[in-house]
């Protein structure tokens, strides 16, 4: 949406609007009209910057992009492998292989 370059369904976030506020929707399942976006915040901000979610989405207004861009957030975070809870640093094995 924000960039407007394809790519494959796998690369890309559905979002919906769900009571006003825009929501991802990673599991594919929710009902009604969806917009494609690639898991990038760079391409969530051109999409607001463009207002391309109310008309893709065929709502009327702005809608908040605050659970997007948390989702997009962690989304960035667990691919890098860095996390934030406790204890949820591996440790290598300390059993010698030989």
């Amino acid at each position: 949406m924000g960039c407007r370059s394809r790519a494959e369904t796998d690369d890309l976030l559905r979002v919906v609007v769900v009571d006003g506020v825009l929501t991802p929707d990673p599991r594919r399942r929710f009902p009604g009209r969806g917009a494609w976006l690639h898991l990038d915040p760079e391409c969530l901000h051109r999409a607001e910057r463009r207002s391309a979610f109310p008309r893709a989405l065929r709502v009327p207004g702005k809608l908040d992009t605050t659970g997007v861009r948390a989702h997009l957030d962690r989304a960035g975070t667990e691919k890098s492998g860095v996390r934030d809870t406790p204890g949820s640093v591996i440790e290598e094995s300390k059993v010698d292989p030989s």
